[in-house]
Order: C-alpha cells, then sequence, then structure tokens
C-alpha cells in the first residue's frame, strides 16, 4: 500500500516519516512554506533514536499524482477546521481502473476530536477512525519531532462508525512496523472520546501557558468534569483514565530530544505559527455543542473556546495571558450561569 498523508504537519509528518523509515512508500502532502521546504529539503523527523530526512515525493494535491492507485492509503492529518476543503479536493480524485477515491479508497481521519471523520462520512464511503496519542511538534516549515519512547505514538483504529475489517488489520500491521502500537478495535470512538477529555485542556495551555499551579490545576479539573458531565448525559461511552494508563503503561513516554525541544500541544503550535485558525471550535465547542443538545450547562469550555479563538484571530503570542485574569474569567462565566 501506498500512503499519502493529507496533512504532514506534527502528526501527519511523524506518521509519514516512521512509516518512510520502515520501507513503506510514502507521499506527503502540505502546502506553503513547509511543502516548498519538503520538496527542497525532504522531511527532517528529529526521534529519540536520531535525526532523519525522508526526501519523498511532496504535492499540493491529487493533480500532481495523476491518477491515484487502487492500493492507496488516504491519511487525513489536517486540523479539523481544514477537512472540508481536503474532502473537496481528494474525494473526486480519479483512481486507476475507474472511479474516485471516495468511492474506492480508504481514508483514516488521524486528527482530534470526532467531527473529521462525520464530515468525511458525508464524501467517503470507507471511513476509519484514529484516535491519535502521538506527542509531536511542527513549528518550522519542513521539520517534524516526536519524542514518544520507545514507541512514537498509539494510534487505535476502526471503521467509523464502528467495526474492524482486513484493511485496518493491515494499515495496523504496517504501523506497528513503524514505531506505533496500533489496536485495531470495533469502537474506536470511545477510545477518541477519552482523547477528547485530554484535548479540552489545548485551549487553556494556548491562552494561558502549561497548565502547572493550583490555578491551572483547578480549571484544568473544571473544563474536563463539563466535559464528563455533557458525554454521560448524552450516553456516550469513552475509556476511563484508569483502562487508558493500563494500556499505554509506559510505552510512549516522552523523552528530550537535543534541538527539539517540547513545546505546546497543537493548538499551542498553531497560534505560535500564527496559523489564524485553532480546533477549539471541535474540541471544546463540541462539549458545548453537545451542552446545549442534552441541557448541560458548560460555561468554562465555551470561554476557553472563545478565547483561543480570538486568540488565533489577532495573531496573540500562546500563553500570554496570565492565569489569574483567566481564573477571574472562568469564575465570572460559572457565576454568570448560576445566575441566569
Amino acid at each position: 500500500m501506498r500512503y499519502i498523508i493529507i496533512g504532514a504537519g506534527a502528526v501527519g509528518g511523524a506518521i509519514g516519516g516512521r512509516l518512510a523509515g520502515s520501507g513503506h512508500e510514502v507521499v506527503l502532502v502540505a502546502r506553503g512554506a513547509h511543502l516548498a521546504a519538503l520538496r527542497e529539503g525532504g522531511l527532517r523527523l528529529t526521534v529519540p533514536d536520531g535525526r532523519y530526512t525522508h526526501r519523498l515525493p511532496a504535492v499540493e494535491g491529487p493533480g500532481e499524482l495523476g491518477e491515484l492507485r487502487p492500493d492507496d492509503v488516504l491519511v487525513l492529518a489536517v486540523k479539523v477546521q481544514d477537512t472540508v476543503a481536503a474532502l473537496r479536493t481528494w474525494g473526486p480524485a480519479p483512481v486507476a481502473g475507474g472511479g474516485t477515491a471516495a468511492e474506492r479508497l480508504p481514508l483514516l481521519c488521524a486528527q482530534n476530536g470526532v467531527e473529521g471523520q462525520r464530515l468525511a462520512l458525508r464524501v467517503f464511503r470507507n471511513v476509519y477512525g484514529v484516535c491519535v496519542w502521538l506527542p509531536s511538534t511542527y513549528l518550522e516549515p519542513g521539520s517534524v519531532s516526536a519524542g514518544g519512547a520507545p514507541l512514537t505514538g498509539m494510534l487505535h483504529l476502526g471503521r467509523h462508525p464502528h467495526g474492524t475489517d482486513e484493511t485496518a488489520r493491515l494499515i495496523a500491521a504496517d504501523l506497528e512496523k513503524s514505531h506505533f502500537e496500533a489496536p485495531v478495535v470495533p469502537d474506536v470512538a470511545r477510545w477518541q472520546y477519552a482523547k477528547l477529555l485530554s484535548n479540552l485542556g489545548n485551549a487553556l495551555e494556548a491562552v494561558a501557558g502549561p497548565a502547572a499551579g493550583d490555578k491551572a490545576g483547578a480549571l484544568y479539573q473544571g473544563v474536563r468534569a463539563e466535559g464528563m458531565a455533557v458525554l454521560d448525559a448524552a450516553r456516550i461511552p469513552y475509556a476511563g483514565v484508569e483502562e487508558q494508563q493500563a494500556l499505554r503503561g509506559h510505552k510512549v513516554d516522552l523523552v528530550p530530544l537535543e534541538g527539539a525541544p517540547r513545546t505546546g500541544g497543537s493548538t499551542w503550535q498553531s497560534l505560535a505559527r500564527a496559523t489564524g485558525t485553532v480546533e477549539a471550535d471541535y474540541l471544546n465547542g463540541e462539549i458545548g455543542l453537545l451542552g446545549r443538545l442534552h441541557g448541560v450547562p458548560t460555561p468554562l469550555n465555551d470561554l476557553l473556546q472563545q478565547l483561543a479563538n480570538t486568540f488565533a484571530r489577532e495573531r496573540r503570542a500562546p500563553g500570554s495571558m496570565p492565569i489569574e485574569e483567566l481564573a477571574r474569567l472562568a469564575d465570572d462565566a460559572v457565576a454568570f450561569v448560576q445566575e441566569s
């Protein structure tokens, strides 16, 4: 199989680089300065076992590849807010022998949140969800780092909305030869909702810096508690913390990388690159949506969603709001809901 990585940033670049390093055929899809750097100097991947340069085909869209191949696997690793544009671009792409990518090829949604695969299922017939547990960084064009060891990451995968098949097992086998653990599960959404709860802290980190100290810790616990209350009200199952810890153990421990320090998470990195958008609408906003559908107030998630979007729109530096100010805004938001 050939893997086409649509969005070769932190997650996509790490997956694509590791697959290429184990001998698999990989095409990287990117744009702008990142695409230019990939074409000129290759993908520079820094991981605990070394620094690698993978000179791989890099394209902006399917037209540069001609017809796609029947054995292609599309890995959608763009931020969720860029999903619709990617689906419009790749769905109609012709496949050798007839038909389109949307009709014939598997699409893996290696994204945070749960909305990307819902959007994909409107277009693609064969959609696979991926629960991405892969600490990685992309700040400089052409360069990606991933500090997990002994494995680079853990990628639960299964068909969306549920089930498994031989395609999922073949892909998992390739990933497991490439420094990943890739459990094939019939209920991948249960793991993705558990990851969503963890990702609710992304906006907190992006706005006010790492969640250290009593105020930040209390805010994160409040944000997560809202998320759990919403999922429980919606009767959406999710893997518990103990189950996750038992499975992951010390398989993906972060280790220092010389010349590639670990920074913040995905939302922090979007602000650092001044992209103008973040995925808060599909993380904290997913909790807000479910809260409104099921009558559960979510003032803390609503606040973080709003602030993260404001930071992105105004190109504000990540971590630049004092935690005291954020805590005051959070207290006001909760009090407003309680008085309403």
